[in-house]
């Protein structure tokens, strides 16, 4: 699905590869953590991401200087201390000895001038979320990026940003594996970073977009970049046009229509050992979707409820998979993608 013009290194080709933990399932990350020290990069978007991902054997997404003062550092860093590997005052956490070393970057040199894009793109998902045990963290970062890398080849001008990994979640921080920023830090977190972005590469207009469905994260990226004094943007929550397929069926995490989009973008993002042959046991610990709306208004008791059920962290029908198409689905993205970037330039 990714050509090699378009696919930052950020993205992976291949589930449960490479230095970046997002890139792996629960199951997988379960064993690794217990064997692996786990790196948090603080790095400016200029620093080549290969060069971030030689700190260690998983590297979580970065955060980036550029988008920090020192309150919000410090703010942002103990949430993702308090949620990770799994949420304080949980069993598992009591249980969990892992330890995440912090590592900062030297600001980049100077560069020459930076070749000014009409357009400059990027995502706002959480990608360290867990997605039950047959997709990766970033399912919703690389939903994203298929239709941002589409776009790049379409749209003359238009340039790739490097995304914000990070935003507001519930349902993940009950299984674990999932880092929450709540929606006042992240407010404050993209209006710095679309700020330092548009002074640093100058572009006609931001486009900004997320897959993650909740409505309190998308009203946050919003507000950030109101707050942010760019004056042209445009904001796309890219599931909008799937709603029928989705949430109308009550499915909507990392059940049959996430699956069948990340089986379109590219089929090796499915961990073979769950998927397509155990559909029936992905099927048997699944959520409903009203039973995680009613646990989710007291977060003790959803991470009682994920500590002593069989909840395998889908929140729906994976079996609705079997009445959607993943092409089409990923084509009704791109086509509300395509509108977007044409009003924007249209605008400039």
């Amino acid at each position: 699905m990714f050509t090699e013009s378009c696919c930052p290194a950020w993205l992976p080709r291949r589930v449960n590869t490479g230095a970046w933990l997002s890139h792996y399932t629960v199951d997988e990350l379960e064993i690794l953590i217990r064997q692996q020290q786990i790196v948090l990069p603080i790095c400016s978007f200029a620093t080549p991401p290969e060069q971030v991902e030689r700190l260690g054997a998983l590297v979580l997404p970065p955060l980036y200087a550029e988008a920090l003062d020192d309150d919000l550092k410090s703010a942002i860093l103990s949430r993702i201390s308090a949620c990770f590997p799994y949420l304080e005052g949980s069993r598992r956490r009591g249980q969990a000895s892992t330890k995440i070393d912090i590592i900062e970057f030297s600001p980049p040199l100077p560069q020459g001038p930076i070749r000014r894009p009409r357009i400059l793109a990027f995502s706002v998902d959480p990608a360290v979320e867990q997605h039950g045990p047959h997709l990766p963290l970033a399912t919703d970062r690389i939903q994203s990026y298929a239709v941002l890398a589409r776009l790049a080849e379409e749209v003359a001008g238009l340039v790739l940003a490097p995304p914000v990994d990070y935003g507001h979640l519930t349902w993940g921080l009950a299984r674990g594996l999932s880092i929450d920023v709540p929606p006042t830090l992240l407010s404050r977190y993209v209006a710095r970073y679309a700020a330092a972005l548009a002074a640093y590469y100058r572009p006609d207009a931001l486009y900004v977009v997320d897959v993650h469905g909740s409505p309190v994260h998308r009203r946050a990226i919003e507000e950030g970049l109101a707050a942010s004094g760019v004056p042209r943007w445009k904001f796309r929550w890219l599931h909008q046009p799937l709603v029928e397929f989705a949430a109308d069926r009550g499915d909507q995490h990392a059940g049959g229509v996430e699956t069948a989009v990340i089986e379109a973008i590219e089929p090796d993002l499915l961990d073979t050992r769950w998927w397509p042959s155990r559909i029936a046991e992905l099927a048997a610990g699944e959520m409903t979707f009203d039973l995680a709306l009613r646990l989710q208004n007291n977060l003790s008791d959803f991470v009682g409820y994920a500590e002593s059920n069989p909840w395998n962290g889908i929140v729906g029908r994976i079996l609705n998979y079997r009445d959607v198409q993943g092409r089409s689905l990923l084509e009704r993205m791109f086509d509300v993608a395509r509108h977007d970037v044409r009003e924007l330039i249209a605008l400039c």
